[in-house]
Order: structure tokens, then sequence, then C-alpha cells
């Protein structure tokens, strides 16, 4: 990682907070959790910290990537969160500003990611050793004057870079990827257009089904 200058701490943008949960909306540019060195300290997790001593970590965005990112209150509430996620019972959806004109209305991307050892945090398509990834896309605007498409997304898996590689193996990487994108499609937008704007989930104690919103800001 090059030098880090998160955005300016101006609050957190809270979408929903009880004795159980905090979701947030994280803005692109911050960690979720410290990375190495004191230099990398300032991140959601700690922030959140600040105002909700007892919030801990249940699943991460990348650094480029805003939206939401759900909190358990305490260990008990982090743990029911995370298996939740680890079950996949967490419906998630994102959106993306992908380069070209993406041609079919809707599919479904299924090809195994594995880390690219020398080469990472990189991912790599690997049919042999990868794990299994699953993205469902749909269009919901091509745009021929820039030459994008404005695509939703929704991972039936949580692998790292998952969105990125899958849109890139389709031939549309998203704008803004600083590291899979060509210079060209980089250059199209000053951050990753990649945004997780709606997660459905059970809540921990009333097991109520709950879904949380936040518009991209791209």
């Amino acid at each position: 990682m090059e030098h880090y200058t998160p955005p300016p701490d101006t609050g957190l943008d809270v979408i929903y907070v009880d004795e159980a949960m905090l979701v947030l909306n994280k803005p692109s540019g911050l960690l979720s959790v410290p990375g190495r060195g004191e230099d990398k300290a300032d991140c959601l997790i700690s922030r959140a910290q600040r105002v909700y001593p007892d919030a801990l970590t249940v699943h991460r965005l990348d650094m480029a990537t805003s939206g939401l990112v759900v909190m358990g209150r305490g260990a008990n509430m982090q743990r029911a969160l995370s298996i939740a996620f680890m079950e996949r019972k967490v419906d998630k959806r994102y959106l993306a500003v992908v380069d070209g004109i993406v041609e079919q209305n809707s599919g479904t991307i299924d090809l195994p990611l594995i880390i690219d050892w020398p080469n990472r945090p990189r991912q790599k398509v690997d049919f042999e050793h990868g794990k299994q990834a699953i993205t469902h896309y749909r269009v919901v605007l091509r745009d021929s004057q820039r030459q994008c498409s404005r695509v939703e997304l929704e991972p039936e898996t949580g692998r790292a870079h998952q969105l990125r590689m899958h849109m890139l193996h389709l031939g549309h990487p998203i704008l803004g990827d600083d590291i899979y994108a060509p210079e060209a499609v980089l250059a199209k937008a000053d951050r990753l257009l990649l945004h997780a704007e709606r997660l459905t989930l059970r809540h921990p104690i009333t097991r109520e089904e709950m879904s949380f919103d936040a518009k991209a800001p791209f």
C-alpha cells in the first residue's frame, strides 16, 4: 500500500444502531480494520469504538470500497453475526460502474479464486486450487457516451477481490480499480466505483429479517 491518507473523520455515518449491532456506511479510502504499522491505525473499527466501545468487527470491505458494514456489539453478538456471514445467510448487493458496455442484461459468473502469492494482495483464477466464487450481475444502465455500464452485483460467496476479479474476467473492469484495471480504466474515476448498497440479514436477537440501504455516492 502506498502512503495511507484516510478521509477526514467527520463522524460516523450510522445507518442503524441498537444494543446488538451497528450498521455503518464506510467511506472509500478508509480501512475497515487497522493495517500494519502505526500510520494505518485510523480505520472504521477504531472510529466506531470511540463512540461505541463494545463494537467488534464482523466482516470487512476493501479500503477502496464504500458502503455498508455491520458490527456486533459485544462478543456474543459478533459471534452470532459472523456465523450468519460465514453460513451465507446474509444477502449483499453492490453497485459498480464498469468499463465498456455489458451486453447481457444479467448473468452469473462462477470462477474459483486464490491469492496470487508473488503478487499479493492480487487474486487469480485457479480451477485446480481456487475456492469457489459466484457472483450474479444485472445491468441497470448503459452509458454509450462514457462507454461504461452501471451494474448491480450480488455475491453468493465472499472471496477477497471477488467482484473486481469477476468483472475483469467478464471483460469489464471496475472504473478506478488500482489493482486490476488497465491505466485508461483506472483514469476514468478518482476512486474505485464499487459500493455496498444493500444488506439483508436476520437480527441476532429478535430473528427478524432486516434490510439496510446506503445510496452510492457516484
